[in-house]
């Protein structure tokens, strides 16, 4: 059985920063793109920043690019989200995702109904 869980949300004052964990049981995290996904409170979910499985090829939202650094360590099974000069608009509920790699096959980073296993999220709060 497939188990997603991030780690490392909680509270943080403007400008702080957070690492945010996300650890696969049940699979090879090695083969497959990691997308960093939120929510806030009426919000849609939106992309955050994604990693393909094949080049380690990165993606940001442009609100988050020069904040946010997406990576990942193979054979460790976990991949990571540093967040620094952390806004209040960044509060939300962080989601990690994994989409299976296939080879020859494109890679459409912000389609999130092509990601297979979604973990429960993490809460990020970010208030004086």
């Amino acid at each position: 059985q497939v188990h997603i869980v991030e780690s490392g949300g909680g509270l943080v004052q403007p400008g702080g920063s957070l690492r945010l964990s996300c650890a696969a049981s049940g699979l090879s995290l090695d083969y497959y793109h990691i997308g960093w996904f939120r929510q806030a409170p009426g919000k849609e979910r939106e992309g955050v920043s994604c990693i393909s499985s094949d080049d380690g090829s990165t993606y940001y939202a442009d609100s988050v690019k020069g904040r946010f650094t997406i990576s990942r360590v193979n054979g460790i099974n976990t991949a990571y989200l540093q967040m620094n000069s952390l806004k209040p608009e960044d509060t939300a509920v962080y989601y990690c995702a994994a989409e299976r790699h296939y080879s020859g096959t494109y890679y459409y980073p912000w389609k999130q109904d092509r990601y297979e296993y979604w973990g429960q999220g993490t809460q990020v709060t970010v208030s004086s």
